[in-house]
């Protein structure tokens, strides 16, 4: 059976940098950080105290008051997200068969903030289990695209993928093959975390995963740079419409970019640190590649998982030399986590994004904040330090690593009808 190609018609975001699209490519294209002071909560406790949150939202400007207080805030971000990008691909009543359209979904953590709050509330009360009945309901990964799916009445497959910082880039590989095989028309997919709270932020901590440069937040997420010391957590969304080709055509939709293939492997290695020598990274890449009938040199732009870990960062790099030969000094190579943070679960979507921008406007974002040469990275390679550079980028590719030795890479090249 004869593969069918699918594109993307639709793109939502809501980061650090931007609460829409265009203010998200503006901010990724002109090196803004997303890093400032935590105002969610007092910090003065804590070892880190900024991180990358969604700044200027209000979630009574998308949702009835009633019906947000029953959601998470990383459904919440779904939501806005994903309205965005089903508004951004034209799907109407009319246009669509809701039986055929799914919504697959990405969260490494789901309502921690929820979880959070209820948990303290119980432990500061009489020990009576007194909990909110929307408790379960608020705090479950599956729920941001059931929540999707309801409002929009799509009544095709529906789930969310579970696999850390990889979830997302994992939710829109499913949406790829479920599209392919013949069994949706469109799915919509991406990711959402809200983890930017107590528990959150001290677990990371804990772990001596977070920077804590707390004199300089908005320098803190340093991609390849050798004093990097840590990566920065961030939250929002971000939302694609795959869409089987031939329906978008007879639809007459817009097409931002074709998926050409997507992989997954394992590092099988460690808990939470990389292989060191990047062996899952490597086979993810080349599932990749295998995936989309592509070779290495096809590749002009890679956006790296890139968090700003000292062992990660080297580890990805090394992948990528081994991978791509001589052609990785080629390759347009950058993070964009250096303005956003790790969104951690919904990290995948919004660098797929970035990726398909690239695509579409010929322009690759800046890894910025880097000013200290790391000697353990290959100095031929071509990170798009501190500036965007102009490129023809006619295939991306969007890596994405998760706790667990998750791997999920996927390939968008430009729609050429």
């Amino acid at each position: 059976m004869a593969l069918k190609r699918v594109v993307v018609t639709g793109l939502g975001a809501l980061t650090p940098i931007g609460n829409s699209i265009q203010e998200y490519w503006d901010g990724l294209v002109n090196g803004k950080s997303g890093a400032a002071p935590i105002t969610y909560y007092d910090t003065e406790k804590h070892k880190t105290k900024f991180a990358c949150e969604v700044k200027n939202f209000n979630v009574e400007d998308y949702i009835d008051r009633k019906e947000a207080r029953r959601m998470d805030k990383f459904a919440q971000y779904a939501i806005v997200a994903s309205e965005q990008a089903i508004k951004d691909a034209g799907i109407t009543e009319e246009n669509v068969n809701k039986n055929r359209v799914g919504v697959i979904w990405g969260a490494g953590i789901g309502g921690l903030e929820t979880f959070q709050e209820e948990v303290i509330s119980y432990a500061q009360g009489d020990g009576t289990p007194r909990f909110n009945p929307f408790f379960i309901p608020k705090m479950i990964a599956d729920i941001a695209p059931a929540h999707i799916s309801m409002r929009n009445g799509f009544r095709g497959p529906n789930y969310t993928t579970v696999s850390a910082c990889a979830s997302s880039a994992n939710a829109l590989i499913d949406a790829l093959n479920y599209i392919r095989l013949g069994m949706c028309d469109v799915i919509i997919s991406g990711g959402s975390e809200a983890a930017v709270t107590i528990a959150g932020m001290g677990g990371f901590n804990s772990m001596q995963a977070l920077s804590t440069r707390n004199e300089s937040p908005e320098t803190a997420s340093r991609p390849f740079d050798a004093t990097r010391d840590g990566f920065v957590l961030g939250e929002g969304a971000g939302a694609l419409v795959l869409e089987e080709l031939e329906h978008a055509k007879a639809r007459g939709a817009k097409i931002y970019c074709e998926v050409g293939g997507g992989g997954l492997s394992s590092d099988a290695y460690h808990l939470t640190a990389p292989h060191p020598e990047g062996i899952g990274v490597i086979a993810v890449m080349e599932n990749t590649l295998r995936d989309a009938g592509m070779q290495p040199e096809d590749v002009d732009h890679i956006n790296t998982h890139g968090t700003s870990t000292p062992l990660g960062d080297v580890a990805e790099l090394k992948a990528i030399s081994a991978v791509f030969g001589n052609h990785a000094k080629n390759i347009n190579i950058n993070s964009t986590k250096s303005m956003t943070g790790h969104l951690l679960g919904a990290a995948g979507a919004i660098e797929a994004i970035a990726s398909i921008l690239a695509i579409q406007n010929g322009i690759v974002p800046p890894t910025i904040n880097h000013s200290v040469v790391d000697e353990n990275i290959d100095p031929t390679l071509n990170l798009t330090l501190n500036k965007a550079q102009k490129r023809d980028v006619k295939v991306a590719m969007s890596n994405t690593f998760g706790f667990g030795g998750h791997n999920a890479c996927v390939l968008f090249k430009k729609y050429e009808g």
